[in-house]
């Protein structure tokens, strides 16, 4: 397959749902940021239902919530959340409390959230501006990501205090078929896809979007991880999947064409690195090369992803012994080509 196949040209309208299979309704809501919707999904199981993802912690996605919920009398009895960002796992709590319904994730996202909410060392707002200084953030771009604070607590007004750990490979019973949990690693600590293969359909989450590349980012907390190979190694396993999977994702419309969609990621992050590659033949620092992966305007929140983005993409070309990194009498991190 050389292009992807979108089966579902119109959108679910505000307050609804559009049905994508049976027993699997697609629903959409709006976001406060240029990313401007989520994809969330409400899965019938019996005489409840389950939802993945929960949208961001605004009176807005609440309000989206309830005609669709009220719609039907089916409580929630089950809510799975495939990683801690605000806009999947912002109105867990919630949700949760309306029915009594039980909250599953995996270790890796509830503990991330809780150390982002409660601003624990290494993923605390000033550890992430003092890994960006050290990187070659500008001073006032650095300054007003630390006047802006903890922007998490906004998208997850309340954090969870209990829930059912998933595992990679667990099974779990919705609606009478088998979903498997697929971890997949590099956009969030241990992110959870769900694959049935009754229904041929994979809930993505953000591991494989069709239209945008999915925020690859380095944690304060772990300044020398290779974000970007676990990434591309968990993409590449979706490949083992049918490619006439029917693709559900958390932004962009349902899709189908796995291999296509891997094979374009892969070949924008390669030329990603061939550009970084390029322009390091002088030592540089991220903070620098922000317009090479970047040629627009960033706003605040667009500046904290590309930061996280372009660390990556160069300990990435580090652990490959393409770039070697420096840090020099300043006290910056550099990066230079050894070739």
């Amino acid at each position: 397959m050389s292009v992807l196949h979108y089966p579902f040209p119109d959108l679910p309208a505000e307050g609804q749902t559009l049905e994508v299979a049976p027993g699997v309704h697609w629903v959409r809501m709006a976001l406060p940021f240029a990313l401007d919707h989520i994809n969330l999904w409400l899965l019938d199981d019996g005489d409840e239902r389950v939802i993945v993802d929960c949208g961001y912690g605004s009176d807005s996605s609440r309000a989206g919530w309830t005609p669709i919920l009220d719609a039907r009398p089916q409580p929630v009895g089950r809510i799975i959340v495939t990683h801690h960002h605000p806009d999947h796992l912002g109105l867990a709590t919630w949700l949760a409390a309306r029915d009594g319904a039980s909250l599953h994730m995996t270790l890796g996202e509830y503990l991330a959230g809780h150390a982002i909410w409660h601003q624990l060392p290494g993923y605390a707002v000033p550890d992430m501006v003092a890994q960006f200084r050290a990187h070659g953030l500008d001073t006032a771009r650095a300054d007003a990501l630390a006047a802006r604070g903890n922007a998490y607590r906004r998208g997850v007004p309340e954090m969870p205090s209990r829930y059912h750990r998933l595992r990679n490979d667990d099974t779990l019973s919705i609606g009478g078929r088998s979903w498997r949990v697929i971890i997949g690693y590099g956009h969030a600590p241990e992110h959870a896809s769900l694959y049935c293969a009754e229904l041929g359909l994979l809930i993505s989450g953000d591991m494989l979007l069709p239209r945008i590349s999915t925020n690859v980012s380095v944690y304060a907390a772990t300044p020398h991880d290779d974000a970007l190979g676990y990434f591309l190694d968990s993409i590449r396993e979706l490949c083992n999947l049918p490619d006439d999977t029917l693709v559900l994702p958390s932004h962009g419309k349902p899709f189908k064409g796995i291999r296509t969609r891997v094979e374009q990621l892969v070949a924008h992050h390669r030329e990603r690195c061939d550009a970084l590659l390029a322009e390091c033949s002088a030592a540089k620092a991220a903070g620098e090369l922000l317009a090479t992966l970047f040629p627009r305007e960033l706003d605040t929140h667009q500046v904290m992803f590309a930061m996280g983005e372009a660390i990556a993409h160069l300990n990435h070309l580090e652990k490959r012994g393409a770039l070697r990194r420096e840090v020099g009498a300043d006290g910056l991190t550099r990066f230079v080509n050894i070739n």
